[in-house]
Formats: C-alpha cells, structure tokens, sequence
C-alpha cells in the first residue's frame, strides 16, 4: 500500500514536498501580492509627496521669477502684488478649465 508510512520508504519525502509546495502556492497567493500591494502604496505615497514638493517649489519659483522681472519695469512692492495677480489668476483659469472639463465625457 503506497499510502501506508510503514511500507512505503518515500513517504516522508513525498509528504514534505507536498506541504512544501502548498504552502508555497498559499504564499505566493496571499503574502506576496500583499507585499506587491504595500510597497505600491509606499511608493505612490511617496510619489505624491515628491509631486506636491516640486509643484509648490516650483510655484515659489515662478513668482520669484516673475517678481524679478516684473522689478524692472515698477517698484517692489509693486511688483510683489503684480506677480500674485498674474500667477493668481493663471491658476484660477487652469481650475476653471478643469471644472469644465469634470462632466465632459458625462454629455
């Protein structure tokens, strides 16, 4: 009888290699697509945050820019609330071009 560990030498080789392969299965099914998923969300977190940083830096950036330029043609105070309009405004006319576009594959 092959099933019987008394009678059958490879029993024990046998049965190892099958718990071995399935808990393999059961990890490879649970853990490392677990893990897949962690560290994409580690990453997307991470991707966000870098975004947000270089964005705001770069908005620093621009109206720094701008003040700098705008500082040789009026004084600096006046080109202080110069470049917030303009930048100001730029923004506020990219969110209204999204908040028309929100509903535009919906008509």
């Amino acid at each position: 009888m092959p099933g019987n560990p008394l009678t059958d030498p490879n029993w024990a080789s046998d049965t190892t290699d099958t718990l071995v392969r399935l808990i393999g299965t059961v990890r490879e099914q649970t853990t490392t697509k677990a893990v897949f998923a962690a560290r994409a969300l580690v990453f997307g977190i991470i991707a966000a945050f870098l975004g947000v940083f270089i964005l705001v830096i770069a908005i620093i950036g621009i109206m720094r820019g701008l003040q700098s330029l705008l500082d040789l043609a009026v004084n600096e105070a006046q080109s202080v609330y110069l470049s917030y309009f303009i930048v100001g405004g730029i923004l506020c006319l990219g969110g209204l071009l999204l908040f028309k576009k929100r509903n535009a594959s919906a008509s």
